[in-house]
């Protein structure tokens, strides 16, 4: 297969140029910016060509744009698309808020890593520091066939399996799941809560407490906690736990909170995004 990738020299598209790089996929590199074809061309020692041409014959195309630029770029290219191609996009946002262009005879396929977990057995230091994934840590990925003929599904997961390599496991999701997934479920809730936890901590030292001393002990609590509470051990909590989860909930959080999740409130998330 060919491979047109739109925005090879951006952050993830050298982190997906790598992952291309000796694969069997015929891959053409397309970069606006000089300063990104350069560091491709470091990275990866690949060359990049003007967009028509990669496009020419092109079975799929990976768009390694920003979410904001996703409707812009894809709508200046969708009129040089052959019938039957692929377009990869790599995040569900845009996809979800509708700006991508309405052409009934080309595949939108959607796929996003979940990144390495926290829980993990990866024995390799180069493994155990891979935060992000697609280097060395093995990763699960989330993908969807947003419209296409369903034999397209396993072409576009050929391609996710590719680019965010090595692979832990690949799950099947719709559109607007994945749209719960991210931005609702990892950047809404986790990462804000991340973010309380991570003021928390600094409100302690700001009272007082050793910096050092309170991050051991707040990532070693989140360690051995999530561990319980994701069922990744089989444990409970003791009675003062459970007492202080049951004062601090409803402190901490809205009794309607999980509304988040609501279809209304995802579309307006994503579309603040967009």
């Amino acid at each position: 297969m060919k491979i047109a990738l739109i925005g090879a020299g951006g952050k993830m598209g050298v982190r997906l140029s790598l992952n291309l790089k000796g694969s069997s996929y015929d891959v053409a590199h397309v970069e606006v910016s000089e300063g990104g074809r350069e560091r491709l061309k470091a990275a990866v020692g690949a060359d990049c060509v003007p967009q028509a041409e990669a496009l020419k014959d092109a079975d799929a195309v990976i768009l390694a744009v920003p979410d904001t630029m996703i409707g812009k770029v894809s709508t200046g290219l969708v009129d040089d698309l052959a019938p039957g191609t692929i377009v990869v996009i790599l995040d569900a946002a845009a996809p979800a808020a509708g700006h991508l262009p309405e052409r009934s005879d080309i595949t939108y396929f959607v796929t996003h890593p979940c990144h390495p977990p926290i829980f993990n057995d990866e024995t390799d230091p180069a493994a155990k520091r891979d935060f992000f994934g697609g280097v060395a840590a093995r990763q699960a990925i989330v993908s969807a066939l947003m419209q296409g003929p369903e034999e397209h599904f396993a072409l576009g997961e050929g391609i996710a399996k590719t680019i965010f390599q090595p692979i832990l496991r690949s799950h099947r999701v719709t559109v607007e799941q994945m749209a719960m997934l991210e931005p609702g479920l990892s950047e809404t809730v986790c990462a804000t809560l991340l973010v309380a936890m991570k003021d928390a901590m600094d409100e302690v030292v700001r009272r007082g407490v050793d910096k050092v001393a309170a991050r051991d002990f707040l990532l070693g609590h989140m360690n051995i906690l999530g561990a319980v509470i994701m069922e990744e051990v089989d444990g409970v909590f003791s009675d003062a736990c459970n007492k202080a989860i049951e004062n601090g909930y409803p402190r901490i959080l809205r009794d309607d909170w999980l509304g988040l999740f609501e279809p209304d409130e995802i579309a307006d998330s994503i579309r603040r995004i967009t």
